[in-house]
């Protein structure tokens, strides 16, 4: 019997501490306004308190923590990236999440797997090449595995995929890991209330207010406030505040869906991604099949799901694993993936003054959520882009110097 069980049986119930501190009213007053309750902007703040002593911060959401993509993902934690910036990015974004459960004080559930991407053709094996010797350069555990290791991991597996897309072998990255990504907002919302960040919900930005060039301040359905500096970290959302301030992105949105099975007996201890089949899957710690596929193939503002979604991800996934054609959907959810045309995400200063910018994440942005806050933070306390970010600005589309990460980031995992 759990102790605090034990503890309460024989004393009585006592008062439980909240997790988060009561929400007051707005200041009239910020250093830093953050734009997007989700992740990355809980761990803006964080980072921001942290590591920089800048604790006068407000986090808006127009919402409820973790209620955007932070929350309508799958959770998978990886760096096997097909670029050097992407890879060098994405690992120091694994390596925080393997110390966040410590630091956070908070149970991640961070659970490392493996991550296995099929190569379904010849094409698609050169690829995977490509990108072992690309993450064996940067110090990733990343190697190509034949059909024979990916049969052995993953069982139940059809190689010849019901004879239409036979497994040729796969890139297997270690490191590859899932996390409870309630938890990961929950967590870093608790860590930065603590150090005095407030964080408000329900809050919903109508307008931000600018002079001479530079950020001034934010209008909102609970009234104005002044600030230094704004954030703007809200994935779907993004194309709706950076019409606030004038300011054009390549940016468009797509919806992305998953959805799980019933809880099943515990079998597959990886995660598995097939780019020519368009199925990526894991099992979470409660038996289900957390389970999607790319975005939807049009752009849209839109959150709901559909029968078609199911429809094609069922019959993909049973030409690859047979015996799932058993089982049972739950339910299912969608996201709205902000894109780019590089797919990579557009980080830190633009032309307006105070103004920062953290999207463009696609399918991609959840296990950027450590090192996305802690870049953004320093990148907000020193007024200039983080190194590690660079690669990501804002004018890379002027001057052309894209990252090109869409081989290693397209299916939509």
């Amino acid at each position: 019997m759990p102790l605090r069980l034990l503890k309460q049986g024989l004393l009585g119930s006592e008062r439980e501490p909240r997790f988060f501190p009561e929400q007051g009213e707005l200041r009239d007053r910020y250093d830093v306004v953050i734009i997007g309750g989700g992740g990355h902007g809980l761990a803006c703040a964080h980072y921001l308190a942290k590591e920089h002593g800048i604790t006068n911060v407000a986090v808006l959401e127009q919402g409820y923590l973790g209620g955007g993509n932070t929350g309508r993902n799958t959770t998978i934690i990886r760096s096997n990236y097909l670029t050097p910036e992407g890879v060098r990015f994405y690992d120091a974004s694994l390596q925080l999440f393997q110390g966040l459960s410590e630091e956070l004080d908070i149970n991640l559930f961070y659970s490392t797997r493996g991550h296995y991407t099929l190569a379904h053709s010849d094409e698609a094996l050169r690829t995977m090449r490509w990108r072992a010797e690309v993450n064996r350069h940067h110090g990733i555990d990343s190697r190509v595995v034949g059909p024979d290791a990916v049969a052995a991991d993953i069982p139940g597996i059809d190689l010849e995929c019901g004879g239409n897309h036979p497994v040729m072998g796969a890139l297997y990255h270690a490191p590859g890991a899932v996390a409870r990504h309630d938890a990961v907002a929950w967590g870093y919302g608790r860590a930065a209330a603590n150090r005095g960040v407030e964080i408000h919900q329900q809050t919903r930005v109508t307008g931000i207010r600018t002079a001479g060039g530079r950020v001034t301040g934010v209008d909102t359905d609970r009234g104005a406030v002044d600030c230094g500096a704004v954030v703007s970290m809200v994935a779907g959302s993004t194309p709706r505040i950076t019409a606030m301030v004038d300011l054009p992105t390549p940016i468009e949105i797509y919806p992305l869906q998953a959805c799980v099975t019933e809880p099943v007996k515990p079998f597959l201890d990886t995660i598995v991604v097939s780019g020519s089949l368009h199925v990526y899957l894991s099992q979470s710690s409660r038996g289900e099949l957390v389970m999607g596929a790319a975005v939807d193939p049009y752009s849209l503002h839109s959150t709901r799901s559909s029968f078609e979604f199911v429809e094609g991800l069922a019959d993909r996934l049973i030409d690859l694993l047979p015996f799932t054609a058993r089982l049972r959907v739950n339910r299912q959810w969608a996201g709205m993936s902000d894109l780019t045309p590089d797919f990579a995400p557009i980080m830190g200063t633009t032309p307006l003054d105070g103004f920062y910018l953290d999207a463009g994440w696609g399918t991609w942005g959840f296990k950027a959520t450590p090192i996305s806050g802690q870049t953004m933070a320093a990148t907000v306390a020193a007024g200039r882009n983080h190194e590690l970010i660079e690669p990501f600005r804002f004018d890379r589309f002027t001057d052309f110097q894209l990252v090109g990460e869409k081989g290693a980031a397209s299916v939509g995992h």
